[in-house]
């Protein structure tokens, strides 16, 4: 997809309460005027001007940028023009934002403006409406195939302003991507609702929360207006509805400016002690839906069971038991049986009154111009039931003419297809289980601490977790659920992550550490500050992932989705030959009679035969074979650390023999550590490290961060140690830093730096430096009043297990490469060390993405694993994007798939997921093709001449039932996914540098 290389959303980080963004939506610079002074004082309309258009969104690509300071100047240039309404710069991947009033400023004059400062602009034409895109869920009612699917799906797309629309069936779900300028999500819904289903809003795809909450007490119209107005008058509230009747009112708001116990306050505050309000408590709304659905088919079935079982025994047991059979062939009127007149008042109220929601199911799609499974079962239950009527009336009204009923056909057909929708609907239940685990992980309530102006703890109140607001401070016991994101400002612990990340150990907390929401709290007491609530929440993006995982429908979806287009009326088709073609056979005596059997005649059994033709034949089953397999390989590789981003990132996995590894934070663990240490000159390693750090503390260069946290392992207290006093730092970019420490000159950093300052560097030196590169370490020479004394080596170590995983890609057959931006020698070294032969070094990220292509131009299906931002254009243009990363990284729109811990062992488990997933789907296929493709001869009587086996109507219609529930059990087999065994040998887990 094309938006996945814009990085706009925005990207959780490490530091606990803050968030960093990519294209940050607040200005580092005040915003200008809306509208140039001069409009105004003209007296022009400037609201006129305003509203057309209203605001535009440009995004630019900017061609230059080597720092914030370039990114500052390009921002304060654009913010200078007039009619800029906002704007930001991303200096890491060269894009500038600007939202702007295109009656005062044009595309043409920001771009110039931005070249202006010095830098090459170009104006992205597919992104400038992105931003006024909204994706909306809405879960629909009442789907029962592929056919049901594609025509809701053809409905929306010829909405103006629906983009695309996506309807699954395995789900009950649409995804619908519109310019909310042109249409509403209520629109959409009503579009749908034409089309003869149900649909009830999910999400409006706006960037705010929304909340439900319950009133008790007594309140009308002048109360409820009063509790609105004052609720608008919040800060950060967008907008509030009261419904009267059910004593409900909903809120959207935005979650930094204000939360719900805001709303409870206001609320009984406006009732003067007369109202109350609470969270309302409503369920997930789908599992309502889908149990109502079990319960509906459940006691559909048994009701109708309560009139066909009579029926079956009437006709198919009594018969042959000489006193009943007596019985019930007394003539009622004329040649009309008792037996055939009860079969008559049984069966209708399970054709027209049990039966109706196949008639209304077929009403609606035919007034759509498609056919659906209802129509087929509509048509072979009333071929049957009619022409039993008709015989009964015959009966009725005759001497001599003796009928044969075929009502035990239409209603047990009717009971058996309930019975397979019953099962059918419990089994798609169970696909959907993964993401009801991560919906439950959450704790009820949640112990918010109250503080004083001293900030001392005062109190300790319990509250629902859903009431939990930003910034606000909850008590985590043992053994308790965190109930919110945040970060530990008090208290040390182990956190099992293990149901969000896939973490088996438990990570060790304590204050500054970040903690995700609905993980458990092994031992010790937390104080956390809450960062993200609602669906802001790592929890809630997860479960928002996955749920638009099995939304994406897989490209080999695309067959079943052709063969349903034509499925219904080549059966139809098939019926009525298979029907006439019996018929003209028995009316031209082109078969023996003695193969009629003795309770019909020629013209009832070639209606026979096309009743179970038209019956058997089953497009659910093929409707069903990828979204369910999708919808359980999805939820099963959330459950284990593995977030698949649809359908078609799972096909193309499968494919993958080709994998690109990126070096730093991949291979290796990111995280530089000091593993060596050479001293030229007799001195005390303290007393080394003590000169050393104390002018690297102020470097932000992470090597120098390596080696100051290296040297407080020689110090007891490395909290609160102070390092000797710096005088006349200076860090000399791409070099290293000089100083004066203790009244001698500390230079610290590479050969360069060395050479420029005038330090003579020895044989001995030089040795070990090569040395270090050859052990793939970076050395760090250390020279004391223009002396060298020390040559530190600093090393990004391997993640456990990178060996042993490459060793199992080739013998997967998949080959290994490594692109990196570091020098060749240090790539060299890592490739040779973690088993890589093909390496690519001091390679830049376009670089990157350049070998991606030359690969696919070799006929390889590429994969890219990378940490997903740095990497992302590798990661865009790769078959399948990799991005491994921490568990509240799971907002990379570059990837198609994240490994949420930092396991290499994982690309494995997504490959093989994958490969098993493929293999399902195309079991699924196999039965639901070769079930009708066996089933339809064997029920148009192919077998009948050699063998005189038939199969009854009702039979076909239980078949027909089978093969649908057969191909969800079929997926649901994939919950039972386990790893690759080669893999628990493997003691990869997620690494930490202390």
């Amino acid at each position: 997809m094309s938006s996945r290389g814009f990085l706009l959303t925005c990207f959780r980080s490490d530091g606990g309460a803050s968030t960093s963004h990519v294209l940050s939506p607040r200005p580092r610079y005040p915003s200008m005027p809306k509208y140039p002074r001069d409009v105004v004082s003209s007296g022009a309309d400037v609201e006129a001007l305003l509203e057309e258009p209203s605001q535009k969104v440009a995004v630019f690509s900017v061609v230059g940028m080597t720092c914030a300071a370039c990114a500052g100047s390009v921002e304060k240039a654009v913010k200078r023009l007039p009619g800029i309404h906002d704007a930001a710069v991303d200096v890491l991947n060269n894009r500038a934002q600007v939202i702007f009033y295109p009656a005062f400023v044009s595309e043409e004059q920001i771009r110039e403006t931005i070249e202006d400062t010095g830098f090459g602009a170009n104006l992205f034409q597919d992104e400038l409406q992105e931003k006024s895109i909204l994706t909306c869920r809405l879960h629909i009612k009442g789907m029962t195939c592929t056919s049901c699917s594609m025509t809701i799906e053809s409905a929306l797309q010829s909405v103006p302003g629906v983009k695309k629309a996506v309807v699954a069936l395995a789900t009950e779900e649409a995804e619908i991507r519109y310019e909310p300028k042109t249409i509403t999500a209520a629109q959409l819904m009503n579009a749908i609702e034409e089309t003869g289903f149900e649909a009830t809003l999910i999400s409006t795809g706006e960037d705010i929360n929304r909340i439900h909450l319950k009133i008790d007490g007594v309140i009308d119209e002048k109360l409820a207006d009063m509790v609105k107005t004052s609720l608008e008058a919040l800060p950060g509230v967008e907008d509030a509805a009261v419904d009267i009747k059910l004593q409900k009112i909903t809120l959207s708001y935005k979650t930094d400016q204000t939360g719900p116990r805001n709303f409870i306050e206001v609320i009984e505050s406006v009732g003067a002690g007369r109202l109350s309000a609470s969270i309302f408590p409503e369920e997930q709304g789908r599992e309502i839906d889908r149990r109502n659905e079990i319960k509906q088919y459940f006691h559909s079935f048994l009701w109708s069971l309560v009139f066909t079982i009579p029926v079956f025994l009437t006709s198919m047991v009594f018969m042959y038991i000489p006193w009943t059979k007596k019985g019930l062939d007394k003539k009622a009127v004329n040649m009309l049986t008792i037996g055939e007149l009860l079969r008559w008042i049984l069966s209708t109220p399970v054709q027209f009154v049990i039966g109706i929601r196949f008639y209304i199911g077929s009403y609606k799609a035919l007034k759509h111009g498609s056919a659906n499974m209802d129509v087929l079962i509509t048509l072979g239950t009333n071929t049957a039931y009619f022409y039993s009527v008709y015989s009964v009336i015959r009966a009725a009204t005759s001497q001599d003419y003796m009928g044969t009923d075929f009502f035990e056909t239409s209603s047990m057909l009717i009971s058996f297809i309930l019975l397979g929708k019953f099962l059918e609907v419990l089994a798609k239940g169970k696909t959907s289980e993964a993401i009801a685990k991560l919906m439950d992980l959450a704790p009820d309530t949640a112990t918010l601490l109250m503080y004083d102006s001293d900030g001392n703890v005062v109190k300790e109140r319990e509250i629902d977790s859903r009431l939990i607001q930003k910034n606000d401070v909850i008590k985590v016991m043992p053994g308790g659920k965190v109930a919110s994101d945040g970060f530990v400002i008090w208290g040390q612990s182990h956190v099992n992550e293990s149901m969000i990340t896939g973490e088996s150990l438990p990570v060790a907390k304590r204050k500054g550490d970040n903690v995700i929401g609905g993980t458990v709290n092994e031992n010790g007491v937390l104080h956390v500050r809450v960062t993200h609530v609602g669906s802001e929440s790592a929890l809630s993006q997860i479960v928002g992932l996955v749920e638009s995982a099995q939304m994406a429908k897989a490209p080999v979806q695309k067959f079943a989705d052709r063969i349903s287009k034509v499925f219904v009326p080549l059966v139809i088709a098939l019926a009525l030959t298979t029907w006439l073609a019996w018929f003209l056979a028995g009316k031209f005596n082109w078969y023996p009679k003695s193969w009629i059997p003795s309770s019909m005649d020629s013209f009832q059994l070639a209606l026979q035969f096309g009743i179970s033709v038209m019956v058997i034949a089953c497009p659910c089953a093929l409707g069903l074979a990828t979204p369910t397999a999708v919808m359980v390989a999805t939820g099963v590789g959330a459950s284990q650390g593995v977030l698949i981003k649809g359908g078609q990132a799972l096909e193309s996995a499968h494919k993958v023999n080709c994998i690109v590894f990126d070096k730093t934070g991949t291979l290796t663990t990111g995280k530089p550590v000091v593993v060596r240490t050479k001293l030229l000159k007799t001195m005390a390693l303290p007393d080394f490290y003590e000169v050393v750090a104390a002018a690297e503390v102020n470097s932000e260069h992470p090597l120098a961060k390596a080696i100051v946290q290296y040297a407080k392992n020689f110090r007891g207290d490395e909290e609160h140690h102070a390092w000797p006093e710096v005088r006349d730092f200076l860090s000399v970019t791409g070099r290293g830093v000089k100083a004066t420490v203790r009244n001698v000159n500390v230079i610290v950093g590479n050969k360069t730096l060395m050479i420029e300052s005038g330090v003579a560097i020895s044989d001995e030196a030089s040795e070990i430096l090569m040395e270090s590169e050859q052990m793939a370490q970076t050395g760090i020479i250390v020279a004391i009043n223009q002396e060298v004394v020390g040559i530190i080596g600093i090393s990004d170590p391997l993640k456990p297990g990178a060996q042993e995983v490459i060793s199992l890609l080739r013998l997967m057959k998949v080959e290994s490469i490594m692109v990196t931006g570091d020098n060749w020698g240090t790539a060299k070294a890592i490739a040779r060390e973690v088993g890589i032969e093909n390496v690519v070094a001091e390679s830049k990220p376009e670089g990157k993405a350049e070998k991606v292509k030359e690969l696919q131009l070799q006929g390889k299906v590429v994969a890219m694993v990378g940490d997903g931002i740095n990497d992302s254009p590798a990661l865009v243009s790769a078959d399948v994007g990799m991005a491994i990363g921490a568990g509240t990284d799971i907002a990379i729109e570059a990837a198609d798939i994240v490994l949420m811990k930092s396991n290499l062992e994982d690309v494995i488990t997504a490959i093989d997921l994958s490969r098993k997933t493929l293999f399902r789907i195309r079991m699924n296929y196999v039965w639901a093709l070769g079930y009708n493709i066996i089933g339809i001869p064997v029920a148009a009587g192919a077998l009948f001449p050699f063998t005189r086996f038939r199969l009854p109507p009702w039979l076909a219609g239980a078949a027909m039932a089978a093969s649908s529930v057969s191909v969800v059990c079929c997926s649901l087999l994939l919950r039972y996914y386990r790893r690759p065994k080669r893999l628990d040998m493997l003691q990869c887990s997620e690494v930490r540098v202390d």
